[in-house]
């Protein structure tokens, strides 16, 4: 095949510094930057006035419940899942899988994300979704047996389905994880069957974990220990591990964490609304663990745009420690890109601009009045700007949307897609 080369010229390029320049991409990989645009590329972008960033990487996610936005709102996390969440999924089937994830996908391009670590059903139809779209997923089935063996069967059934029709597809974009509910709702031998699968097939392990206090307290009450040292207990713990929410943590599960080398997803917004609580981040960045961002479900969020989760996720710890220097501009933004990048172990692909790595790429309009004026770079991209801001993405050197003009799907065409799956749903309900 022909090699396909694009010129980004003349943008701000805001990596771990901030310098003006050109990317250079053939194909799938950024193979130059220089000050000063060339010509001679199959297609070229002028960047002026715009801020290139490295395509933004949601952690944690379950993208086909953008079908549910606004079903629930304003109530604690045990109702909302039991009385709303859960009898919604019961009917849920393939197709509306499938429908949510592109409209979800949409939302993210729009929105300067290029990589998600998805968990929820019918993945094979999500993986489809996030084939068409353009974009990168780590996928995994959310497995629950509430400890019952033949249900822990039919899980084991559909996460190695999943695996062999998956992993590894879509030109390297999607691959797949093992994705253990909760602590609470998958039994010892579900977390022990999920620990040898990631030892033996080298795959990452998606939970949530210490979400609410509830599930703490019940943890102490059921096991004598909190939920992450009840897993340190069953040698879950590890660097493969991305541990979503983890808000209610001791100093002794801090620890773990840190000598365990596990990954964490803050999940700010999410976590405020449903009055979950407030994760002690700075904390743990300051034992030197690797926080990255998520939006969680759009059920629960309810968006998917990670600059307000950047510059939610400083101002909490602000708030937390009433130490305005905390959490600054620079680290929120690593937080969404190289961060996100290390806890999907993707981070000698993506998470940075650099030479040899993918062309996961977003440009930022500056010519707003929000974000005027143009002063502080990474100060605007972490407190001023917002998802409706971006520009231009690509993604493994493709061009999903270019000057806000979405190429890689049907705008129209996946909204009215997802109202319909969205009406049918709740009829079945």
């Amino acid at each position: 095949m022909e090699t396909q080369t694009i010129l980004i010229k003349n943008s701000i390029i805001v990596d771990e510094d901030v310098r003006r320049g050109s990317v250079l991409i053939e194909d799938d990989k950024i193979v130059d930057i220089t000050r000063k645009g060339s010509t001679g590329a199959d297609e070229v972008i002028n960047a002026e006035g715009k801020v290139l960033i490295p395509g933004l990487v949601n952690t944690h996610t379950h993208i086909s419940m953008s079908l549910m936005r606004g079903l629930a709102d304003d109530l604690p996390l045990e109702t909302w899942l039991n009385d709303h969440i859960w009898p919604m999924e019961s009917n849920l089937e393939a197709e509306h899988c499938y429908v949510g994830a592109l409209l979800s996908a949409l939302e993210m391009i729009k929105s300067g994300t290029t990589t998600c670590n998805d968990m929820y059903f019918f993945m094979d139809e999500v993986a489809q979704a996030i084939d068409e779209s353009g974009i990168r997923g780590l996928l995994c089935h959310g497995m629950l047996d509430l400890f019952d063996s033949d249900k822990r069967k039919k899980e084991y059934k559909e996460t190695l389905r999943i695996i062999k029709k998956c992993h590894n597809t879509a030109d390297g974009r999607v691959q797949v994880a093992l994705g253990p509910h909760t602590p609470y709702t998958c039994s010892p031998e579900l977390l022990n069957w999920v620990r040898k699968k990631a030892d033996k097939n080298g795959l990452k392990i998606h939970i949530h974990v210490s979400e609410t206090e509830k599930e703490v307290e019940d943890s102490l009450n059921d096991r004598k220990k909190r939920p992450f040292e009840y897993l340190e207990d069953l040698n879950f713990l590890g660097p493969d591990v991305i541990a979503a929410h983890s808000v209610w943590l001791s100093g002794a599960e801090i620890a773990l964490i840190t000598d365990n080398n596990v990954k964490i997803s803050h999940n700010p917004l999410s976590n405020m609304k449903l009055a979950s609580g407030i994760s002690p981040v700075s904390d743990m960045i300051a034992n030197g663990v690797c926080v990255s961002l998520g939006t969680d479900g759009v059920a629960s969020n309810n968006n998917l745009d990670l600059f307000q989760e950047m510059k939610t996720s400083s101002l909490l710890q602000k708030v937390r420690t009433l130490d305005p220097t905390v959490l600054p501009a620079s680290k929120v933004l690593e937080m969404a890109t190289i961060n996100g990048a290390t806890a999907l172990g993707l981070e000698q692909e993506i998470g940075t601009i650099e030479v040899g790595k993918k062309a996961d790429l977003v440009l930022i309009d500056m010519k707003s009045p929000h974000l005027t004026p143009y002063r502080n770079p990474i100060s605007h991209l972490a407190y001023s700007a917002e998802g409706k801001d971006v520009d231009t993405v690509l993604c493994d050197g493709k061009i999903l949307m270019l000057e806000k003009e979405v190429l890689a799907l049907d705008e129209v065409e996946v909204m009215e897609m997802a109202e319909n799956a969205a009406i049918d749903l709740l009829s079945r309900n």
